[in-house]
């Protein structure tokens, strides 16, 4: 699975690891003596299909609460507006984030962590952004990072204080963004809890001048940056990740062609996230035809949370992602392995099966790598 155009597979192949690292892939037939002499250890998958682990690079995996009352509300017709004053939405997440204990939040989220490494997902990004003041964030990015450390999978630990208004801070938002600048983006950092910065920006979310303030704060720090970009309007946001050279701009159903240029130019990956379009009932969907005219990476995401898409399956959002957006197969499992690699910044060692990556493999039994897309259920590795 190496190449930009359809899967690059290799039929009767064959992968080599050693120390962790990929040190031969190729078909079989090229391997210059037999299996058994070539390695001390041999895995026969008898036919199934050997990818790179997935990679995860959107999820708001550790939270309290549940996400039922925006469940139920939702499907009667509720706006965004009503969940929020019933309740519900972020600060609903964010009261009971609040309220459970750092070992609650480890152990809600690890079952979590478990049904994405069920489905085939080796590396993970992981926001805060449910605790919108000091303890609360920190308890978030603590867990994030022992997450990596008990479980087999790679976490990539990203700070979202910019997620919302603290409710301290209501009616306030330039002194809630001098707060996370000032308490606790510092505080974290000297934790070593952080390795990226993440905000909201959108006509609902921060703006232009806010956002830029913590991303300054981030390059202070030497941090990348990534940004929640034009879901609900255009509100040019998709180009001020470009401007910072984000990582990624995510959701970006509402994001201009100036916006998207913008980013091709920054080398800024399109985060796209199916799971919140279809369960949020979105009418519009992501400028894909513009993306792929600019020639931009698009990785895709669970953006697993409760309040917008409460699903921890990468296949599943793949299907969502053909279906809705009109992405093919191919592009699919792209976006969730080498773009997704880009998207966290880590291309470098992993997301394609290469010599000298990491051997994050997942093996699939499926007959064809379309099965990972068209099948509509539980597809697991």
């Amino acid at each position: 699975m190496t190449g930009e155009n359809g899967y690059g597979e290799v039929l009767n192949g064959a992968v080599a690891a050693q120390n962790g690292h990929i040190v031969w892939v190729g078909a079989r037939e090229g391997l210059p003596r037999p299996l058994h002499e070539c390695a001390a250890v041999v895995h026969d998958v008898s036919g199934a299909w050997i990818m790179p682990g997935l990679i995860e690079p959107h999820t708001h995996v550790v939270y309290g609460g549940n996400g039922r009352l925006d469940f139920r509300m939702r499907i009667k017709g509720a706006s965004r507006d009503e969940v929020y004053s019933s309740g519900g939405g972020v600060p609903g997440t964010v009261k009971a984030t609040r309220a459970a204990s750092e070992e609650e939040l480890f152990t809600t989220a690890s079952r979590r962590i478990r049904e994405f490494i069920a489905n085939g997902v080796t590396t993970i990004e992981s926001k805060s952004g449910f605790g919108l003041d000091l303890d609360n964030e920190i308890k978030q990015l603590r867990v994030s990072r022992e997450l990596g450390r008990a479980l087999p999978v790679t976490v990539v630990s990203t700070f979202l204080g910019a997620h919302g208004v603290g409710p301290e801070f209501k009616g306030r938002p330039d002194d809630y963004i001098t707060f996370l600048i000032d308490e606790i983006l510092p505080a974290a950092v000297s934790e070593g809890l952080v390795d990226a910065v993440d905000g909201f920006a959108d006509t609902i979310g921060f703006n232009d001048t806010q956002i830029s303030r913590l991303f300054d704060a981030a390059r202070a720090y030497d941090l990348p940056v990534r940004l929640h970009a034009d879901q609900y309007s255009d509100a040019s946001a998709a180009a001020l990740a470009a401007r910072y050279g984000a990582l990624t701009a995510d959701h970006l159903e509402y994001a201009s062609e100036p916006s998207i240029e913008a980013m091709a130019k920054a080398g800024t990956v399109g985060g796209l996230l199916p799971g919140a379009n279809f369960f949020l009932r979105e009418s519009r969907v992501p400028p894909v035809d513009l993306l792929r005219k600019y020639q931009i990476r698009m990785a895709f995401a669970t953006n697993s949370n409760p309040v917008s898409s409460p699903t921890n399956s990468p296949p599943a959002i793949m299907n969502l992602a053909c279906v809705r957006f009109r992405i093919t197969p191919e592009e699919a499992l792209r976006g969730f392995t080498i773009n997704a690699a880009h998207a966290l910044g880590m291309q470098k060692d992993r997301g394609s099966l290469e010599v000298g990556k990491v051997a994050d493999l997942s093996i699939w039994d499926i007959e064809h790598p379309d099965d990972l897309s068209c099948l509509l259920g539980p597809t697991t590795a």
